[in-house]
């Protein structure tokens, strides 16, 4: 089964709700032999009463006791940074500080704001909102090093009420050329965010998958590595619309997905 490698739990991100007895439960009873917690890092975020920060000593030191308590589920640890302009040296010195299996790379915020709250950037018309957000995510590739993964490239789109919002390669195809060199150059994986399909059907979107050409021009330039992270922050949101990712990626000729074990990849069939 494919590795599902972006999972949250309260213990450490301050917005998931699922414990990690939950977490292990769930994936035991799904079928999964392996699948990655990622939890929540960010650095200076803006002021929202909440600490997106956390003792990385105490999260290692809690780490071997929960794979203890998952047995021959095997756990990934991992973190998700979330991406400003001014912490790239920082994220990249942080994830250095003690050993990670895989770190993932985000841009959660939208001109200093958490968009989850503050709607304001709606307004833009969806094709320039979605450019400058990607241009976002392609410096972030290039300033940062200290990394795996560059998580949910369509984030930006996931709380619109707009339901023909969608994020293509063709709105900003300069700019996701960059993004795509950045990681392809640095042997970075690209993220399918399984979270964001579901999201885009529960709420009704025209569309849910990601954008065709986004992912063929994505192998075109020579990008091989793609990872499965379904973003669970919640008990039961596991691995959700997994199997139509997957179908979806074999459709478009990708035949591995890619999880890491000591910052190192691995290749799995999908």
């Amino acid at each position: 089964m494919v590795t599902d490698g972006h999972n949250h739990t309260k213990h450490f991100s301050v917005d998931a709700e699922q414990t990690i007895d939950e977490l292990i439960n769930e994936a035991k009873a799904k079928g999964f032999t392996r699948i990655g917690i990622t939890e929540h890092y960010e650095i200076d975020f803006p002021e929202d009463g909440l600490n997106w920060m956390f003792d990385l000593n105490e999260y290692d030191r809690e780490f071997v006791k929960w794979q203890e308590k998952a047995g021959e589920l095997e756990l990934l640890k991992g973190v998700e940074f979330g991406y400003q302009s001014h912490v790239a040296e920082d994220i990249d010195k942080t994830a250095s500080l003690i050993p990670f299996d895989v770190v993932l790379l985000s841009v959660h915020l939208f001109r200093g704001k958490d968009f989850y709250v503050d709607r304001e950037c709606y307004k833009l018309p969806a094709k320039d909102l979605h450019r400058e957000y990607m241009e976002m995510m392609a410096e972030m590739c290039e300033r940062c090093d200290n990394y795996d993964v560059a998580a949910h490239y369509d984030y930006i789109n996931r709380y619109t009420d707009n339901k023909s919002d969608f994020v293509t390669y063709d709105e900003c195809p300069d700019v996701f050329d960059r993004f795509f060199e950045a990681l392809i150059t640095k042997e970075k994986a690209l993220e399918i965010n399984t979270k964001s399909i579901y999201k885009h059907r529960a709420g009704g979107f025209t569309r849910d998958l990601p954008d065709p050409a986004i992912l063929n021009r994505y192998r075109q330039m020579g990008g091989k590595l793609i990872t499965l992270g379904s973003d669970s922050h919640f008990k039961g949101s596991l691995a959700v619309c997994f199997d139509d990712a997957v179908e979806y990626l074999i459709s478009l000729g990708f035949k591995e997905s890619v999880y890491f074990k000591d910052r190192k990849p691995y290749f799995e069939p999908l």
